[in-house]
């Protein structure tokens, strides 16, 4: 007899999703379901508290297999296989940076990154720089001036005849990309040039039929603060503009496809950055589809596979608590991986001030070899495919960033608008939103603007060679600011991006106060209700210690009285009241009637600054006898410390 197959779920009946809706507005005892639980994204749309399956009907993100068509679940079939990165200055010594390109290739790297100086270029130059690596073994990518990039291409067809290699067995770039030049170095160049560019390094490098070479940097976008919508519909204005440039000026549709690479930026936001490489794959399969005139051919269905270089962000770096970034960088790099990229650079923790050392990128590169050779990220397509959550989130992504890029469309592509400028108001204006979201703590830093190390101090730390060469080349050596070709693309007459971090100016505050010649002291007045006097001196020790400002917390006092005599031992700079609103109402008054009379007593010497921790309901009545300072969760973080700092180190 065979075998009953056992329905675990029989005996329990089908719940419909009104029925969860209404179970949960019940729990929530009359506060609005929306409000309370419907998060409303940066990107503009919202997010639901749980979804269910069918709220995947009619989603186009469930419809193809991994590798077809439109490539939604990724461009690979039969694995999740990624190229593991690691950028290389080669502006000065080809030989040093070959050195150093050997000994990385023997921990685990997959894929290197030159940066080239166009001054240096020529064949011997590159021999050097190449010299026992198998370029047929790992991705090699380089990043040189536009005018140089053919040049670059014909001397690498002469290099790797002359090794005997088959062309089709060498895989790179080299990123020829005039828009990133206009938005990071304010270039001015006509599209007729930024067009020539283009064209001219495609043909020089036609034999190399698996290099790409024409880059989009939306990294750079990322890197100045825009959200994932936001980075995804410049892209891919930005592939389109180039698609339009080239097949206009006589290049095949197809090899204008697969020439083009982008180079893209990874955010914090987990889910969200899954969704936008997902999102990014099929949005860019559509649009190399409407070049299909006069057929959608196989070759040009292959190329409409996008192939995307991650590197995580360094808006979200700090220098304080530094070791945060590592943790940072693992999520970003975890979300680049289960979407399906093709290659991945680890930023190393340290960049933000210092030049990385060999440790920050070992750590960076194991960061990567962990998620393969622990976690198994490599083996499996597309895992977060059929998520209820992540298909409506690639869903949204894709229809946001799509009606952005619309918008660009319609005001005349990419290459016009950032010509006008209006690509980099767009950056700026979502920049200030984000740097006010921090500044008000809507945005959390951790270590910067929220629980920092108390003890901490960086300004001995900074070095002056910080940041210099990523994959997309921002040396600071005066070079890179000119190409040394002295044609018209030299002028710089436009707006460029902003270089930011969220964490800046927090920090600029925290080396201000660390340059100061005494750290001001914070002192804890906790006194009355238990609970609340505990909860509000762990926020205002938080709260003061963003600053760089010495807290000294306290168990409780009898007395308002004790507690004031306590802060004057202690030299406090600051004192501040931690109690329950309704004991506000007597321990405030109380405690700057005490101050007020000793401030008078010696109006010569200096007197601590009174802050109440909280917003309580007779804060009025307070401010009325002239206590002028609060601190509470809707304060804006930044400027109040801004306005405590003027006042305590300018005394």
């Amino acid at each position: 007899m065979a075998e009953e197959k056992l329905n675990l779920l029989a005996d329990f009946p089908a719940i419909s999703t009104k029925e969860w809706k209404e179970k949960i507005v019940t729990d929530l005892k009359g506060a609005d379901f929306d409000k309370k639980l419907v998060w409303r994204t940066p990107e503009g749309f919202n997010v639901q508290p749980f979804y269910r399956q069918e709220d995947l009907k009619g989603l186009k993100t469930t419809v193809s297999a991994p590798g077809q068509f439109p490539y939604v679940r990724g461009t690979k079939e039969d694995s999740n296989e990624w190229a593991i990165r690691q950028n290389i200055c080669a502006c000065d010594n080809a030989r040093k940076a070959n050195k150093k390109a050997l000994e990385v290739l023997n921990k685990g790297i997959t894929s290197l990154g030159f940066c080239l100086d166009a001054e240096k270029l020529n064949y011997r130059f590159i021999k050097n720089l190449l010299q026992d690596i198998d370029a047929r073994a790992i991705t090699i990518n380089f990043s040189i001036c536009a005018c140089h990039a053919p040049e670059l291409a014909s001397i690498l067809v002469r290099y790797y005849g002359r090794m005997g290699y088959d062309m089709k067995s060498v895989y790179g770039s080299i990123n020829v990309d005039p828009i990133k030049s206009m938005l990071l170095k304010g270039k001015d160049m006509s599209r007729e040039q930024a067009t020539e560019k283009l064209v001219a390094t495609v043909k020089a490098a036609k034999r190399l039929v698996n290099y790409r070479v024409v880059g989009v940097n939306s990294v750079i976008i990322n890197n100045s603060g825009a959200y994932c919508a936001q980075e995804l519909a410049y892209a891919l204005a930005w592939g389109a503009e180039y698609m339009t440039m080239m097949t206009e000026a006589g290049v095949a549709n197809y090899e204008a496809a697969r020439n083009i690479r982008f180079n893209m930026g990874i955010g914090g936001n987990y889910f969200m950055e899954i969704a936008k490489f997902r999102a990014a794959r099929l949005l860019w399969a559509k649009i190399v589809e409407a070049y299909k005139a006069p057929a959608f051919t196989a070759a040009l269905k292959e190329a409409a596979k996008m192939n995307v270089s991650a590197e995580t962000s360094r808006f979200n770096m700090t220098i304080f608590d530094a070791y945060v970034n590592l943790l940072r960088t693992q999520t970003e790099t975890m979300s680049a991986a289960l979407a399906g990229v093709d290659e991945i650079t680890v930023t190393p923790f340290d960049i933000t001030f210092e030049k990385p050392t060999d440790f920050a990128e070992r750590i960076a590169r194991n960061q990567q070899l962990m998620l393969k050779e622990e976690a198994h990220f490599d083996k499996v397509v597309d895992p977060a495919a059929g998520s209820y959550y992540l298909e409506n989130l690639t869903n949204s992504i894709a229809t946001e960033a799509w009606k952005q890029f619309l918008a660009i469309q319609e005001q005349g592509g990419m290459f016009e608008m950032v010509k006008a400028g209006k690509v980099q108001e767009a950056v700026v204006a979502n920049l200030k939103a984000r740097l006010g979201d921090v500044a008000k703590r809507k945005e959390v830093l951790l270590g910067s603007n929220q629980f920092p190390n108390f003890t901490e101090t960086a300004a001995k730390k900074i070095k002056a060679n910080a940041g210099a060469c990523s994959s997309i080349c921002n040396c600071k050596d005066k070079k890179e600011q000119s190409c040394g070709c002295g044609d018209a693309c030299e002028k710089t007459a436009i707006p460029t991006l902003p270089v930011a971090r969220a964490a800046e100016e927090f920090e600029t505050l925290r080396l201000t106060t660390e340059g100061a010649k005494r750290q001001p002291v914070a002192f804890m007045l906790t006194i009355g209700n238990l609970a609340m006097r505990i909860a509000r001196a762990q926020f205002s020790c938080n709260f003061l210690a963003c600053a760089g400002y010495k807290v000294i917390d306290n168990n409780g006092f009898k007395t308002v009285a004790d507690g004031i005599k306590a802060a004057k031992k202690a030299k406090a700079d600051i004192i501040v009241l931690c109690s329950s609103d309704d004991e506000y109402a007597t321990y405030a008054p109380e405690a700057w009637k005490i101050l007020q009379k000793e401030a008078a007593k010696a109006p010569e010497k200096q007197h601590p600054m009174f802050i109440v921790a909280g917003a309580p309901a007779c804060m009025d009545d307070l401010q009325k006898l002239g206590i002028e300072n609060f601190i509470h969760v809707r304060v804006n973080v930044l400027d109040t410390l801004r306005k405590f700092n003027q006042q305590l180190l300018n005394k």
